[in-house]
This record gives structure tokens, sequence and C-alpha cells, in this order.
């Protein structure tokens, strides 16, 4: 069986950075910068707000996750709080890492549902609420096996319905989709990446679409961009990016990229730096003053 997520975390890095273990009372809003976060809930409720509007009431040991930067409030009993182990999500590439970009917004797993993740769970709180040498760097990596451990279940169980994840989550797709991760270079056919899915031309194309939501030459395309824009980053040349994800020179590579994102490699880059591409700073649980939301 093919590696569905090996292809991806070999070329996309996802860290994390635990930032609070312990109670959280009241009303607490949770920021964070260009980052997505986790959250775990080991014990009592919170009622989960996103934007102003609530999302989920936790009444049982829970995880939350948001991918992406998204503004969240937790709100918990004031005297008795519920005890929350929380961490910084970073995705190598961006917007453009395709993990986090699959991901719906915001996801709420009972931790009981979360097969095979008992024992990391476990080291997990053991280590959050505990002080020992290398807590950090332990509940680090501990954060990033878990997320893992998510986008495994995610896929086995079906939450996604569409995009990258259906994508890889379907019996034939996955094995199309895992040779355009792995070999972006290659000059795909649409007959070849059928063959590779087992199944005939039209059918893999109508597929491909309805699962993914993309054709397949769309998808291979975005890949490639995505991986472009990662390479542009760490300051390699475009000539010898265009090689490696599959265009024929530079202007070819140019060209798609403008197509895809909307301004040129170069512009693109010029913008980033001047952003702080992927940028992020450390979210803070902050108790707040105001209302609770009807």
């Amino acid at each position: 069986m093919v590696d569905r997520l090996e292809s991806l975390f070999d070329r996309f890095s996802v860290t994390a950075e635990a930032f609070h273990a312990g109670p959280l009372c009241g009303i607490n809003d949770l920021t964070a910068e260009g980052t997505g976060q986790l959250h775990l809930v080991r014990w009592g409720e919170a009622d989960v707000v996103n934007e102003g509007k609530l999302a989920v009431r936790v009444r049982e040991p829970s995880l939350l996750l948001y991918p992406r930067p998204l503004a969240h409030r937790f709100i918990t009993d004031e005297v008795r709080g519920a005890d929350f182990a929380c961490a910084n999500l970073k995705f190598g590439g961006g917007p453009s890492h395709p993990i986090a970009a699959a991901l719906p917004a915001f996801m709420c797993l009972p931790l009981s549902k979360i097969e095979g993740a008992e024992g990391v769970l476990a080291l997990l709180f053991d280590e959050a609420f505990t002080r020992r040498c290398a807590r950090q760097a332990m509940l680090d990596r501990l954060f990033e096996v878990l997320l893992i451990q998510i986008l495994r279940h995610s896929m086995e169980h079906g939450h996604a319905k569409a995009g990258l994840l259906a994508g890889l989550s379907h019996p034939r797709l996955r094995h199309a989709l895992v040779a355009m991760h792995e070999h972006p270079e290659k000059e795909w056919m649409l007959e070849t990446l059928a063959s590779a899915a087992g199944m005939s031309r039209t059918v893999f194309a109508n597929t491909f679409h309805e699962v993914v939501g993309v054709t397949p030459g769309q998808y291979l395309q975005s890949w490639r961009i995505s991986l472009a824009q990662l390479a542009i980053h760490r300051g390699q040349p475009l000539k010898l990016i265009a090689d490696e994800v599959g265009y024929s020179s530079e202007a070819a590579l140019s060209r798609a990229f403008k197509a895809q994102i909307g301004r040129s490699p170069r512009e693109w880059k010029r913008a980033q730096a001047q952003a702080g591409w992927a940028a992020s700073r450390p979210g803070v649980a902050q108790r707040s003053t105001a209302p609770e939301p009807s």
C-alpha cells in the first residue's frame, strides 16, 4: 500500500510549539498570527466560540484543531475551569502548505474516538502537567505526532468529503495523487495517471474531479506551484526550480506561476518578503472581560 502522507511531510514540514498547559477559567481569547493551533481539553467543559459564533460545546475530553489562523474563544466555569494543553502549529510553506489548505477551518474530535492515540495522549498529558527537563522539546514533538494521527484518523474515517484528503482517502485515486506528489517533474498524461489508479481514462477524470474538486491537470499545476513557492522562499534559482517541478524553462514556470498565483515569481517573492512570509508569533491565552455571546 502506498504511503499517502510521506511525500507531503518530506517536502512540507509541520512543527508544533506548546505554549500553554493548565487550567483556563472564565472567558479566554486565543490569538495567533500566521499559525494554526491545536488544543487538547483533558478535563472539564468548555464552549468554543469561533469568530463570535458558538461552534461547539465540549463536554468530554476533546481535541480542537485550527490548521489556519482563526479567532476563537473558550468559555469555561469561572471557578473550576477546564484543563487545556495548547500548541501553535507552523506549516512550512505557509498558506500553500497542502495539508493546511486541505483541512477544514476547525475540527473537534473526542479523544476517545482517535484510534491508536491513547499512548501519545497519556505521555503528552504527563509531560504537560509535570515539570521535567526537556519538557518543551518533548511536548513539541508529541503534538507533531498527534497531528499525524489526526490526519490518519480523518482519512481512514472519511471525514474529508472533498479535496486532497478526500482524494488520499480514495482506494484508487490515492495512487495517482502519490505518483504526482513523488514525481512532479514527470510529464504526466491523463492515461498514465488513470493507469496508476487502475481506472479507465474517463472514469478516472470524472472521479478525480468529483472527489478532489479539480481536474488532474489543475491539481498537478497547483502541486507544482506549491513546490515552487517553497523553493523560491528557500532561495533556489528559478531555472533549477523549473527543472525540479516539471517545467521546460524558467519562462514556462513563470507563466504557470502567474496563472496560479496572479503574480510572477519575483513579484510574489518581493510581496512575501515585505509581509513577512509565513510569519508567526506564540499564541497566548488571555482572560477577557467581554460578555458571553448569546
